[in-house]
C-alpha cells in the first residue's frame, strides 16, 4: 500500500449520514446552539466581571467553566461550517491535528474545572467557616493557572506523534471534526504507543476528575446528612444543582460515546455522530442556561441588562 506524503493528506469528517441534502437547514439548528453558548458564555463572564458581590471563588470558576466552554466551541465551529454550510467534508492534516489538540485541550480543561467546582462546593458545605481561608483568591488563580497547564502540557504530544505518522489513504473519520482515536486509526503502521499515551491522558485527566468528583459528593453527601433541619439540607443540597447538572451533561455522552466506541461496533454511525454533538455541543449551551435560572444574583443581572437595553431602545425609536 503506498504511503501518502502528509503535505497532500486529506481526511473526510462525517456529517449526519443519509441526510446530505438537508445539511443547509441542520445548520440553521446547530448555527443556533453556538449562538447560544457564545452569548451565554459571553454574557456569563460579563456579569461576573462587573458584579462586585459575585467577585468570589465560586463565580471565578464558573468564569472558568465559560471561557472553557467558548474554547471548545470555537474549536468544533469550523469543521461544522465546513460540512453543513459549504458541504466540503475534505480537511488537511495539519488543521485537523491543531483542531484535534484545541478539542481535548478544552475537554480536558472543561473537567478539571469541574472538578475544582465541586471542591469549591465541598468546602462551602462541609467547612463553610474556612471557606475563605481555604480558596482565598491567590490559590484560585493558582488552580486556573495548574489547569492550563496541565491540559495544554498532556495534549501537547498528541499531535506531535500523529504527524510523525503515515497515512496511507484519504480517510473517512467518524464524526465532524477530528479527534485523537479517529485520526491514529488511519495510520498505516504500528500506533500502540500512541494508543497508550491516549489512554494514559484519558485515565490521568478525565477518569481521575470523575472519580474525585464522585468521592466529592459522597463527601458532600454525608455531610448535608448531619444537619438536623431538613430546611436547610434542601438550601445546602440547591446550591450543588447547577454544577450537579453541568457534570451530568459534560460526562454522560461521554460515557456513552465511550462505550459505543468498545462495544459498540454494529452500532449505526448516526448514533456516534449523535453523541459526539451531546458531548461537545451541548454543554456550551445549556451550562449558561443552567446557571443563569439557578443563579439569583446571575438571573437578576441579566435580567437588568436586558431590560435596561429594551429601555434604551425605545427610547432611541421614539426621538
Amino acid at each position: 500500500m503506498q504511503v501518502v506524503n502528509h503535505n497532500k493528506t486529506t481526511f473526510l469528517l462525517m456529517g449526519l449520514p443519509d441526510l446530505e441534502e438537508m445539511y443547509i437547514w441542520l445548520f440553521i439548528p446547530l448555527c443556533a446552539m453556538y449562538i447560544v453558548a457564545l452569548a451565554g458564555n459571553s454574557l456569563i463572564l460579563w456579569v461576573v466581571k462587573s458584579e462586585t458581590v459575585l467577585h468570589q471563588p465560586m463565580y471565578y470558576f464558573l468564569s472558568m467553566l465559560a471561557i472553557t466552554d467558548l474554547g471548545l466551541s470555537f474549536s468544533t465551529l469550523p469543521t461544522m461550517v465546513t460540512i453543513y454550510l459549504l458541504g466540503q467534508q475534505e480537511v488537511e492534516v495539519d488543521a485537523c491535528l491543531a483542531q484535534l489538540f484545541f478539542i481535548h485541550t478544552f475537554s480536558v480543561m472543561e473537567s478539571s474545572v469541574l472538578l475544582s467546582m465541586a471542591f469549591d462546593r465541598f468546602v462551602a458545605i462541609c467547612n463553610p467557616l474556612r471557606y475563605t481561608i481555604i480558596l482565598p483568591n491567590s490559590r484560585v488563580a493558582g488552580l486556573g493557572f495548574a489547569i492550563v497547564v496541565r491540559s495544554f502540557g498532556l495534549h501537547l504530544p498528541a499531535p506531535i506523534m500523529l504527524k510523525k505518522l503515515p497515512y496511507c489513504h484519504i480517510g473517512q473519520l467518524s464524526h465532524s471534526y477530528c479527534l485523537h482515536p479517529d485520526v491514529m486509526k488511519l495510520a498505516c503502521m504500528d500506533t500502540h504507543v500512541n494508543s497508550a499515551y491516549g489512554l494514559f491522558v484519558v485515565l490521568s485527566t478525565l477518569g481521575m476528575d470523575s472519580i474525585l468528583i464522585v468521592a466529592s459528593y459522597v463527601l458532600i453527601l454525608h455531610a448535608v446528612l448531619t444537619i438536623a433541619s431538613p430546611t436547610e439540607r434542601l438550601k445546602a443540597l440547591n446550591t450543588c444543582v447547577s454544577h450537579i447538572c453541568a457534570v451530568l451533561l459534560f460526562y454522560t455522552p461521554m460515557i456513552g460515546l465511550s462505550m459505543i466506541h468498545r462495544f459498540g461496533k454494529q452500532a449505526s454511525p448516526c448514533i456516534r455522530v449523535v453523541l459526539s454533538y451531546l458531548h461537545f455541543l451541548m454543554p456550551p449551551m445549556l451550562n449558561p442556561i443552567v446557571y443563569t435560572i439557578k443563579t439569583k444574583q446571575i438571573r437578576q443581572k441579566i435580567i437588568y441588562f436586558l431590560q435596561s437595553n429594551g429601555s434604551r431602545i425605545r427610547v432611541g425609536q421614539e426621538h
